[in-house]
């Protein structure tokens, strides 16, 4: 499978590039985003845009690391909120992603971010966790919270999404 990957980048020792669909939901959501995590697939390249890798994956459970810098700055001097934002978006989607079975595929119906604490350019590497709180047949729901190096609370967050048949590969 990862032979197949399309539009590969190697950059600090981490390839980026996409499976095919029918690759990547004919395996358990569980078994993709640990290979992803162990480097058999490669990172999303959106996963380069803001440097950011899985550290940890268990069923329900997604957790990604990630070193904000001076490229994410918005013109008050603090890192974009957007960043803080799509580190959320990714950990608690793949958190729904981590239990789809082979054949199933989810999309991000709606996501809510607080903002609770500026995050600066000397912030130093954050984590953003993942986790489950609800998967229906249909419908799935997770919380994510985005940490400092010191444990403080940056952000936190809550997605509702929708579960489905994975597309047909064409």
């Amino acid at each position: 499978m990862a032979e197949q990957a399309a539009a590969q980048i190697h950059q600090s020792g981490l390839d980026y590039g996409t499976l095919s669909i029918s690759d990547v939901f004919a395996m358990s959501g569980e078994a993709f985003l640990t290979g992803v995590m162990e480097g058999r697939f490669p990172h999303p390249p959106m996963a380069e845009m803001v440097q950011m890798h899985i550290t940890e994956v268990a069923n329900g459970r997604v957790v990604f690391l990630s070193d904000p810098s001076a490229r994410l700055l918005n013109p008050i001097g603090t890192i974009h909120g957007g960043y803080a934002m799509t580190l959320l978006d990714s950990c608690m989607g793949c958190a729904v992603h981590s239990t789809l079975k082979p054949g199933e595929a989810y999309i991000t119906v709606e996501v809510k971010v607080n903002m609770v604490r500026p995050i600066q350019p000397d912030t130093g590497e954050v984590r953003a966790e993942g986790v489950v709180v609800h998967r229906g047949r249909t419908i799935a729901t997770a919380d994510g919270k985005l940490f400092s190096s010191a444990g403080k609370l940056l952000a936190h967050a809550t997605t509702t999404c929708s579960i489905m048949a994975a597309p047909a590969a064409g």
